[in-house]
């Protein structure tokens, strides 16, 4: 799993984070005190039973939960805060890479590319600033991931969206848009968003450029990620900020 970061917990209230330097699966013991932290696709099987599948295409079994209550939903992905219980050098897990607890898990607010509104999409979409730092921004599983931040109230939900201003021309040219509707800027939030990008024309096994185009106090930025329509092809990238807080922005849309 390249794409994990490990975080082991320590008394009271910090988190140590870890870069994995090669696959879980090169070390098949673990402890019960190992918390592991990703960001997942949620995988519905049919009566509330789902499972996890990591951006490397590891899945994971939740052999035993915190959130028993859970709903999963198809397309969502979720930050999960899990404990590894077994593996597959281990025994046989039925395809799955490995089985786990989960301690935690939050969906994050999931969306598919936002129609283009031509003219109107700076009113509609917005272009309130927000800060993406390095490594923040990254595709896994079909999904454009984003850790962000900007200047909050708490008074009204902000606005999130992908757009596709040109889809006949320039198709994987993409703005990420942010209308905070006149939030009081009290505050700086984080929040996440993952982006189905499924409608996007096959690249045909091609890996091709991604642009997205997003707003910051300084003006229009563009951010290059690499981009291939197979997900197997992709595996390889890493993860963003992958800390144990879904969000401080409580009201996202």
């Amino acid at each position: 799993m390249k794409t994990l970061r490990a975080f082991l917990l320590v008394i009271g209230i910090a988190l140590v984070s870890l870069t994995l330097p090669s696959c879980l699966d090169d070390d098949n013991s673990y402890s019960l005190g190992d918390i592991w932290i990703a960001v997942a696709t949620v995988v519905p099987e049919g009566n509330n039973v789902y499972y996890l599948r990591l951006d490397d295409g590891d899945k994971l079994w939740p052999a035993a939960t915190n959130y028993p209550n859970y709903q999963p939903k198809p397309n969502q992905r979720a930050l999960v805060n899990f404990t590894i219980l077994a593996d597959s050098t281990q025994s046989n897990l039925g395809g799955f890479s490995h089985y786990i607890k989960v301690n935690a898990i939050h969906n994050i607010l999931t969306k598919s590319i936002a129609k283009n509104e031509g003219a109107a999409n700076d009113s509609i979409y917005g272009t309130d600033p927000v800060s993406i730092y390095n490594n923040n921004m990254w595709i896994g599983d079909g999904y454009l991931n984003i850790y962000f931040e900007t200047l909050w109230g708490g008074k009204t939900a902000h606005f999130i969206n992908l757009i596709q201003p040109d889809a006949e021309n320039d198709p994987y040219t993409l703005e990420f848009r942010h209308n905070a509707y006149d939030d009081p800027q009290y505050t700086i939030g984080a929040g996440r968003v993952a982006f189905n990008l499924s409608s996007l024309p096959d690249t045909k096994g091609e890996t091709v450029d991604l642009v997205v185009n997003y707003w910051t106090s300084e003006g229009k930025q563009a951010y290059k990620l690499k981009y291939n329509s197979d997900k197997t092809k992709m595996e390889d990238t890493s993860q963003g900020y992958t800390n144990d807080s879904i969000s401080n922005i409580t009201d996202m849309k």
